[in-house]
């Protein structure tokens, strides 16, 4: 039985969810062959990713090829209640609802994962550190599983490292099909979709300050820079400031930035990255927004702590009003703003990581009992599928190698 918040709202849902399938023509290809081939047959697969519509569509994908599926957020304020009633109304096992209390939605995860799943699809990490805890009974019949994101793949490195990780998992941000466009665009258009709409403010003209050069990073100040933003930089890796130098972008300490900016993104995957000695420096009514994976990127207990009073000045802005007059506007509360106070990630963009999440599942299903404890790369000819497929839904033209050229790449011919 579910646990949301409210059922009324299934028609909203289904019509949204109904909406994104139109835009995600790859997905839809997976889903036909799931439905032909039925590979999770007799399995059951727990997710926890934003639970909104793209991400329900996933859910229908893996139910198709015969899996029985439950589904959790990753995050406290991504989850949109429509999209859980809509899939409930459909048979899914669903435990999420929007603005959940911590206590709360680690009470969904558990529940998520109480029905022993096979194969779990995980989104910074949350399932896979309680399946490594206190949830670990829970793990009995477990193959392996998915990680959608950066820092669910850090965390998975680091267990790799230390010898202590006890299943397989596909890292899926780390495929071509995944970090080049996800990251990139979809961070993209995104976070500037949010910020925009939630604001109500011209960044044309604007400074606007972006922590880290990551992948995320770079898609995130590529669209200020197009929307006319003054842009600067700040990261702590060499080889990353220089490429935000070569591609015209401003890099200095976030402490110099720190007086300049008006708008703040943080896309890090790091803690601390703004704090109180930033916040002194900081303009009236700068506006603060993350878009890494958890809200400790700048930290609001140090925010807090200096402000007389903090007020929703708009809906998913907190105004912290400091001591000598200035004004910081946070967003989203600093959780995740393109999925918080937005849509996510455009569906044309998911269509690609879903169908790697979709792919990586299946590659659990198939080989999950022979690999060993480990993080896996998805495979290199699963991943290329993928971008034809993407690229043939896009009608674009591909040339194709002739033997010769194929001989003389592989250094194999004349």
């Amino acid at each position: 039985m579910s646990i949301i918040r409210n059922p009324s709202l299934a028609a909203e849902g289904i019509r949204k969810i109904e909406w994104v399938k139109e835009f995600m023509p790859v997905l839809k290809q997976i889903e036909e062959r799931f439905k032909k081939d039925k590979p999770f047959a007799g399995m059951r697969i727990s997710v926890s990713v934003h639970l909104e519509a793209k991400t329900a569509y996933l859910a229908q994908v893996l139910a198709s090829g015969g899996a029985d599926v439950a589904v959790t957020g990753s995050n406290t304020l991504s989850t949109k209640d429509d999209i859980c009633a809509g899939l409930a109304s459909q048979g899914y096992k669903v435990y999420a609802w929007h603005g959940a209390t911590e206590e709360e939605y680690m009470e969904h995860l558990k529940k998520t994962l109480e029905f022993k799943p096979h194969i779990i699809i995980d989104d910074g990490g949350d399932f896979v550190g309680l399946l490594h805890g206190e949830c670990a009974a829970y793990g009995e019949n477990l193959l392996g599983g998915c990680e959608e994101t950066t820092t669910g793949i850090m965390r998975l490195k680091a267990r790799e490292r230390e010898g202590s990780l006890k299943f397989p998992m596909m890292a899926v941000n780390d495929a071509d099909s995944k970090h080049l466009f996800d990251n990139v665009h979809g961070t993209g258009q995104s976070v500037w979709d949010s910020i925009m709409y939630t604001t109500n403010v011209m960044l044309t003209g604007r400074d606007v300050v972006v922590a880290g050069y990551g992948f995320c990073g770079r898609g995130v100040a590529m669209r200020a820079k197009g929307l006319g933003a003054r842009v600067i930089v700040t990261e702590i890796n060499p080889w990353r400031a220089m490429e935000a130098v070569m591609d015209g972008f401003r890099v200095m300490k976030m402490d110099d930035a720190a007086r300049i900016g008006e708008f703040f993104v943080t896309v890090t995957g790091n803690k601390d990255v703004i704090t109180a000695r930033h916040y002194e420096l900081m303009r009236h009514n700068a506006f603060l927004a993350n878009a890494g994976h958890f809200d400790v990127e700048f930290n609001k207990a140090d925010l807090r702590a200096m402000s007389t009073k903090v007020e929703e000045r708009r809906p998913f802005i907190d105004g912290y009003h400091l001591k000598d007059g200035r004004i910081l506007n946070v967003l989203a509360d600093g959780k995740l703003v393109n999925i918080v106070a937005g849509n996510g990630h455009p569906a044309d963009i998911m269509d690609m990581s879903f169908a790697l999440q979709a792919m990586g599942a299946l590659h659990i299903a198939q080989h999950g009992r022979t690999l060993k404890p480990a993080l896996y790369s998805i495979p290199l000819e699963v991943d290329r599928e993928i971008a034809v497929m993407k690229a043939g839904a896009m009608n674009l033209g591909l040339d194709v190698l002739t033997p010769e050229q194929e001989k003389y790449w592989l250094g194999t011919g004349e």
